[in-house]
């Protein structure tokens, strides 16, 4: 009896579909497997395509070589999990989806800016420990600010990046941006959104908030002299990729105590090690760091929208013979 071929390897569970309201293509025959699976060489050299996460470890080249494999979606918008030059030489389209977590994304930055210029983690931690009456007093003696009327510097207005800006925006925050990729931008325009250099941003942003891809030219963008540039009561986001910061840089800084706050959302390593000089910070610089686990942009909402977006390109491919929308490559 011969084995069955499916028409699609997904390597993310059904279970993430139907969760948030999104059937998979029933004219489509789908295998659901772990990326580690020994199963999974044999399976996508006879599918025709490969759904899979934006995030998680990167997919061998060899597993795609002379396979039947005519589309990889990405259900999401990174894809950097895969190797671009093995799969332009196998002629295999990868497409991923813009924008659908751009309103997720906006949302945990703005939380974030609120929740660290406010020490609102740090009062709840106090608080907890009995100390409500010391964090009270020290909240307003600090004159904690909230967002309206600081400057916000967006590293990368790519859609992310816009969707950000306009979110601090109707929070009543000046934007300044810097994208090498998009120095003039119709869209900053639109919302009065400057362009300035890198080190200008740094200078003078209360809140810096990163969303650019990780590329050659941004390994490391963000590292001691950058650091050193920034205000002592600043924000740092980074909700794009961990090896945009310098890790070990941004450990010495806040424990120099030169910045009021960082939000983590990304890290040089997935999941991150015991070693990660982040995660052995001590004391007040351990109090002003927030971890997250790669989830900035993930809501119900967004996934419900990926997911959907996704599923329809891989039917006009392998169903209706139609180009791939989003291709990247």
């Amino acid at each position: 009896m011969s084995k069955k071929i499916y028409d699609v390897v997904c390597l993310r569970p059904e279970a993430d579909f139907l969760k948030v309201g999104v059937t998979p293509p029933e004219e489509l025959s789908i295998i659901y497997i772990a990326p580690d699976d020994e199963k999974l060489n044999e399976l996508v050299n006879q599918a025709q395509a490969i759904v899979m996460p934006a995030v998680g470890p990167k997919l061998d080249s060899n597993l795609f070589k002379d396979s039947a494999v005519r589309l990889v979606q990405v259900t999401g918008a990174g894809v950097d999990r895969l190797d671009q030059t093995a799969m332009e030489e196998f002629g295999i389209a990868v497409a991923n989806v813009a924008g659908g977590s751009n309103s997720a994304l906006a949302e945990y930055a703005v939380a974030c800016a609120l929740t660290l210029h406010r020490r609102l983690a740090w009062a709840d931690r106090e608080i907890r420990s009995g100390n409500y009456a010391a964090v009270r007093q020290n909240m307003i003696f600090n004159n904690l600010q909230g967002l309206v009327g600081l400057t916000v510097g967006v590293v990368g207005l790519g859609n992310i990046g816009l969707a950000v800006a306009k979110a601090f925006k109707s929070m009543g925050c000046e934007l300044i941006y810097f994208d090498p990729a998009s120095p003039n931008s119709s869209d900053a325009d639109e919302i009065g959104a400057l362009s300035v250099s890198l080190n200008k941003l740094l200078e003078v942003s209360d809140v810096v908030t990163l969303h650019v891809p990780l590329l050659k030219e941004t390994l490391n963008l963000i590292s001691v002299n950058e650091l050193e540039l920034m205000k002592k009561e600043a924000v740092l986001i980074n909700a794009s990729r961990g090896g945009v910061v310098d890790e070990a840089a941004l450990a010495t800084s806040l424990t120099k105590g030169d910045l009021g706050g960082v939000a983590i959302d990304v890290y040089s390593d997935e999941p991150p090690t015991a070693s990660n000089p982040l995660l052995l910070l001590e004391g007040e610089a351990s109090q002003r760091i927030l971890f997250t686990p790669h989830i900035a942009g993930v809501t119900r909402q967004a996934w419900a929208y990926l997911f959907e977006t996704a599923w329809n390109n891989v039917v006009r491919v392998l169903k209706r013979s139609e180009p791939a929308l989003n291709r990247v490559y």
